[in-house]
């Protein structure tokens, strides 16, 4: 396609509008579980492990789907590649209607999780695509905005929705409006923004195994994902375990994804600032071990405090890992390799958390040592962090 015929693409506000529209959905289906994991887990005869499967399996999709979407982007283009993604979430968030059966809920979370994991992967590709440099803190921290807004809300309001409608599958079936409204945002702006694409673009590539940096990254964003998906879906049933309501610990699951909503959006932008990340990273992993430490060891003095601590720690620490795919690489589509080898890495190592917490409680009988060992890993992320010096070589 020549450069004549292409259309203009849209300003880089409407863009932004339809990057967020996407980014609201790509936790809703992973933080709308938790709050209503004790009514799944007995209408299904689910044990603390196999209920905490219900998150592992979308953050394995993360992994293993990473790389292949920067393959689709290179065939389809991106724009085109994260509409199929946000298809591919509202089916899978529409078929959880009929969640009673079990194949039903794990196969409709497996698709949310393929949609999350194309759509999550491109993402920064498209923001170093397609916005200026000096925009990328502020357009990576407005969509971790709507991505951490859609979690907290998700979380606030499952039990509700659920006594609502009659039913914990109606509840998680709702978010399909939100799905769609990611779709229709998304699908004008793909027809002015795929077209760019041209298939003798510069190819995907072999994924950077073998860049010390890349691994870095890699390293600090599995620990960050054990620690965040962990707690994502461990939270509310601890304090269930303390005698909460459902309902109360849906709050306070959304204090702790709310909380996330500030530092995620502050966190990049003060990188625009930043030359060395490590002063944002440290003061984050800091935070996240103090949230944690605080619900292991006194979790009923302040545990609201503790669920916006550990909260504000895990945004930013989250939000400034996808800084830095972008920083670390010299390129869009190097930007798209270093996210693809990342993702695959550190959402296949942190996939197995929220798996690995529930058997800790299974083992233990209660969900209080969890946080102790989600404070230890904090204090290894902080020590990777140590290591990620501004002067790394990028990822060509």
């Amino acid at each position: 396609m020549s450069a004549r015929s292409l259309r203009p693409l849209p300003s880089v506000w409407v863009m932004a509008v339809a990057l967020v529209a996407v980014a609201a959905n790509l936790r809703v289906a992973i933080t709308s579980v938790p709050p209503l994991l004790d009514a799944i887990s007995a209408d299904l005869g689910l044990s603390h492990a196999a209920a905490g499967a219900l998150t592992t399996l979308p953050v394995l999709c993360m992994g293993l789907f990473a790389p292949v979407a920067s393959r689709i982007a290179h065939r389809t283009g991106a724009a085109g590649a994260v509409l199929a993604a946000s298809i591919s979430i509202v089916v899978g968030t529409a078929s959880r209607f009929g969640g009673a059966s079990a194949l039903v809920l794990y196969g409709g979370t497996f698709l949310c999780g393929v949609g999350i994991a194309v759509a999550g992967t491109l993402l920064p590709r498209l923001v170093k695509t397609f916005f200026p440099p000096e925009r990328t803190g502020l357009v990576t921290g407005l969509y971790m905005l709507a991505m951490m807004g859609g979690a907290a809300l998700s979380s606030a309001v499952a039990v509700p929705l659920a006594d609502r409608f009659g039913s914990w599958q109606a509840s998680l079936g709702s978010w399909t409006v939100v799905a769609l409204v990611g779709v229709l945002a998304w699908a004008p702006f793909t027809v002015r923004a795929n077209p760019h694409h041209t298939p003798d673009e510069e190819g995907p590539g072999r994924l950077p195994w073998r860049h010390p940096t890349a691994w870095l990254v890699a390293g600090y964003l599995a620990l960050q994902s054990w620690c965040f998906y962990s707690a994502v879906t461990w939270l509310a049933p601890t304090y269930v375990e303390h005698g909460w309501s459902r309902a109360a610990a849906g709050y306070l699951a959304a204090a702790f994804s709310g909380s996330q909503i500030v530092s995620g959006l502050l966190g990049p932008v003060l990188s625009d600032r930043a030359s060395d990340m490590r002063r944002l990273l440290i003061p984050a992993a800091a935070l996240g071990v103090t949230g944690c430490v605080g619900i292991w060891l006194a979790p009923l003095s302040a545990p609201w405090a503790w669920a916006v601590v550990a909260g504000l720690g895990q945004g930013a620490a989250f939000s400034l890992a996808l800084v830095l795919l972008v920083r670390y690489a010299r390129t869009p589509e190097a930007s798209g390799r270093l996210t693809g080898m990342t993702f695959l890495f550190s959402y296949g190592i942190a996939s197995v958390g929220p798996l690995a917490m529930g058997l800790v409680r299974d083992v233990s009988g209660s969900l209080s040592l969890v946080w102790a060992v989600l404070a230890g890993i904090g204090v290894v992320q902080s020590v990777v962090v140590l290591r990620l010096r501004p002067d790394l070589p990028r990822v060509d």
